[in-house]
């Protein structure tokens, strides 16, 4: 049985939407098969799931008597808050008892909760985060990093082309996915000094199917299934996109395509690079995007995406040779 922690105080709707998020997973799990672990404080969760007339022994609930906020030290809240939900969640992924943990809260914070709680895998640099590209021919692309790491090297950005191309795989079932880096041109000799080297170790990387530069206007257009830059670039594009979708929702347009920017669908991303199952969701999130990101917690799990992040870089020495 697959164990998901749930941060239930994490968020701006916390813990009512948490907890409507929660009660909404449990029509689309089997109870057999998932079983959810809700942290937070145990008055309001019991209070709110007795208010939906559903029964909380369907749930076990740890009680958590702190709150790491948004505006709190990514670095320091788990020192200064050692019985948040957030600490207590990460304690119990290390520990194994249970299997994903998944939170809309402090995304600093659950960044800097994987690193020194399941730590990253051996031979990753930096973790990374992804998005959804929603292609315009109805199927989906994938672009990393969005805002974990700012500044990256060449290697930083190679490994993130291997982190992308295998969550493309094993959780969205991209056969051979096709690894491109954004840069201002399709030319290899385009871009600043980072893109030119990323390029060339890219280029030199046998273990991805990398097929060169994508510009910003091949978001959409599914030239490549994995799109990776750094975290400055990629969270600007993210941003960039969900403003789009807010002002086409504002102007009354409704259209399928541009439905599929709506991140309540998504729920959210896997933190890439880390010894265990740990997703991040959006930190406005109400009960439908909770629903998805512990769907999506359910999804990595299964794939055992972490364990074969692990095994690729403890098999293959890839080269970082410019």
């Amino acid at each position: 049985m697959i164990r998901i922690g749930v941060d239930i105080m994490g968020g701006d709707y916390a813990p009512l939407e948490t907890t409507l998020g929660a009660i909404a997973a449990l029509n689309d799990l089997s109870p057999q098969e998932v079983h959810l672990v809700l942290i937070g404080d145990e008055k309001k969760i019991t209070e709110i799931i007795d208010g939906q007339g559903v029964n909380p022994r369907l749930f076990t609930i740890v009680n958590a008597t702190e709150v790491i906020e948004m505006s709190d030290s990514a670095t320091r809240a788990f020192s200064q808050k050692p019985n948040s939900g957030m600490a207590i969640g990460f304690g119990l992924l290390k520990q194994k008892k249970i299997d994903a943990f998944a939170s809309a809260g402090n995304s600093g914070a659950m960044l800097v909760g994987s690193m020194f709680s399941v730590k990253a895998i051996n031979g990753i640099q930096r973790p990374a985060i992804s998005t959804i590209l929603p292609q315009e021919d109805g199927s989906t692309g994938i672009l990393l990093d969005v805002g974990a790491n700012a500044d990256c090297k060449p290697e930083v950005l190679q490994q993130f082309g291997l982190l992308g191309s295998l969550l493309a795989e094993h959780v969205y079932h991209i056969a051979a996915p096709r690894v491109a880096l954004m840069n201002i041109g399709e030319e290899e000799e385009k871009g600043n000094l980072l893109s030119q080297q990323a390029h060339q170790l890219l280029k030199n990387t046998k273990e991805i199917n990398f097929i060169g530069n994508v510009e910003g206007r091949d978001l959409f257009n599914n030239k490549a299934d994995v799109i990776i830059c750094d975290g400055f670039t990629g969270n600007v594009m993210l941003k960039e996109a969900e403003s789009l979708y807010t002002l086409l929702k504002k102007r009354g347009i409704k259209d399928e395509y541009f439905d599929r920017f709506d991140y309540e669908n998504y729920g959210g991303t896997p933190v890439l690079g880390v010894n265990g199952n740990v997703i991040i969701a959006h930190g406005i999130s109400k009960s439908k995007a909770i629903k998805n990101m512990i769907l999506l917690a359910k999804e990595v799990t299964e794939a055992h995406l972490a364990e074969k992040i692990a095994t690729f870089f403890q098999n293959n020495v890839v080269n970082q040779t410019l």
